[in-house]
């Protein structure tokens, strides 16, 4: 099957190939023709599906162009995840324009109120940061018409069902309301009833076939030799890139001190930190900066990366879908990967809850031999020298060809995004379809350029003037 068989716009289909997109998954074949006719949809898949798409395609399909006002509302349970889908959403309706914008804490409210002033097609926000725009007026819920509320177990986890309500109970009653889940509660399944209409109930199988190729392994070690055995492992595993789960931010800052010293090139996520900070460490793991990602299961959630080879849980989960969260990280995209436990021997209740829930029993490894270790130096000194390849983001090849504008003139001088349109469209070997997302604030506007024409609108725009007024404008900075 193909993309095209769900008749989408020509530039959404555009989009997708470029982000390499090629046959549907299950959970896309199932998912996209049902909400295209607008029907409730409820979900139950797990992660690592190709759920995000599944439901950011018809949305970029659906949304008009023409209104200001926000039309899709998505609620993710973490600010990582709120980027992640916001980024999916926009690449997708790159050539469509569709803008989306996160709203997210621990994030100026003052700047996401401004952002907010822009047209927006597609908000995406945790659901007390979103509630609070909402109950403070600076987001307008009037015209929209589609709900998405994904990971709404993990949602229920995280203690957000009353926020989520609040949320739902401000929306218009007329929409269109999609679930996403990866476990199918009583919980959920009654606030399904509760707030959807005849909703289509979907269940993707985790079947064998698509089922990422992961290797799941323990150790059983007493916690003042926890630290010895890691650096035995990361010897002889040798991984090209790794994810260290802790079970609190403190344990974290300590680990990742220890790495340090010991020459490792490792960084930290938490849930105590800046968000900005959270998004840099990513986007440095994403760039290959470090090899070892130091996280507690807060940054679980909301890392896309394709090719992570090893998860290593230095604290066993408490809970069993923390342990199905930490791993789906790695064996991602086809590929395959490593998850390794460590236990000991006070958490096996916790070990027999997760095989439970996973299903099978997780094999038992012995500590490597001294031999083995001798064996792995050499090429492990060799790795911790060199720089980790650079992973690639899916939307690395579409954002190849854009390039952001910016210009010294916005609302003030009276510009509006048509004015922009207008005199960039005139340029010769430009068409509409060559600007993508504008954006104008009181005094600057941003103007994206597709296609690789970023430097022909730049060198034409120097000495062309916009309703009149000759502004200045380069390169925007990222």
């Amino acid at each position: 099957m193909h993309f095209k068989e769900f008749k989408l716009d020509e530039k959404i289909l555009r989009a997708i190939e470029q982000l390499g997109y090629t046959e549907p998954t299950e959970v896309q074949q199932k998912v996209i023709p049902v909400v295209l006719e607008k029907q409730d949809v409820l979900v139950k898949s797990k992660t690592g599906s190709g759920k995000t798409a599944s439901f950011a395609t018809p949305l970029c399909e659906l949304v008009d162009w023409e209104e200001n006002k926000p039309q899709a509302l998505v609620l993710t349970p973490t600010r990582e995840l709120a980027v992640q889908v916001q980024e999916d959403i926009t690449n997708i309706g790159r050539y469509k324009r569709i803008k989306g914008l996160a709203l997210y804490g621990k994030s100026p409210f003052a700047r996401q109120k401004l952002a907010l002033k822009q047209k927006t097609h597609v908000i995406v926000g945790t659901p007390g940061r979103v509630l609070d725009h909402i109950e403070k007026g600076t987001l307008d819920v009037s015209k929209m018409e589609y709900l998405v509320i994904d990971e709404a177990d993990e949602m229920l986890n995280m203690g957000f069902l009353e926020q989520v309500e609040s949320i739902i109970k401000l929306l218009p009653k007329a929409r269109t309301t999609m679930l996403f889940s990866a476990t199918l509660s009583d919980q959920i399944k009654k606030l399904s009833t509760k707030y959807m209409k005849q909703a289509v109930s979907i269940e993707i199988d985790a079947s064998e076939e698509n089922a990422p190729d992961i290797e799941h392994v323990k150790y059983v070690v007493v916690e003042e030799l926890k630290l010895s055995l890691l650096e035995k492992l990361t010897i002889v595993e040798n991984p090209d890139s790794c994810i260290i789960f802790c079970r609190t931010k403190e344990r974290v800052e300590q680990l990742v001190d220890v790495l340090d010293e010991k020459g490792y090139t490792a960084d930290k996520i938490h849930g105590g930190m800046m968000q900005e900070d959270r998004f840099e460490v990513m986007d440095d793991f994403r760039k290959g900066e470090f090899r070892y990602l130091i996280a507690t299961d807060v940054a679980a959630r909301g890392i896309d990366i394709d090719d992570i080879t090893h998860v290593i849980h230095y604290d066993v989960p408490l809970e069993e879908e923390s342990y199905v969260h930490r791993t789906g990280r790695t064996g991602r995209a086809g590929r395959s990967g490593k998850s390794i436990m460590l236990a000991t021997p006070f958490e096996d209740k916790f070990v027999r809850g997760i095989e439970s829930f996973i299903g099978f029993e997780i094999s038992t490894a012995s500590e490597p031999t001294k031999e083995e270790i001798v064996k792995s130096r050499a090429a492990f000194d060799v790795k911790m020298q060199e720089q980790p390849e650079a992973k690639k983001s899916k939307g690395e090849q579409l954002n190849a060809n854009i390039t952001k504008l910016y210009f010294n003139g916005g609302k003030k001088k009276k510009i509006r995004a048509v004015d922009f349109v207008g005199t960039i469209a005139k340029i010769e070997g430009i068409t509409a379809d060559d600007i993508g997302i504008i954006t104008i604030q009181d005094t600057v506007s941003y103007v994206e350029i597709l296609n690789g024409k970023g430097s022909l609108v730049l060198k034409n725009m120097r000495n062309t003037t916009v309703k009149g007024k000759l502004l200045k404008v380069h390169i925007a900075n990222k």
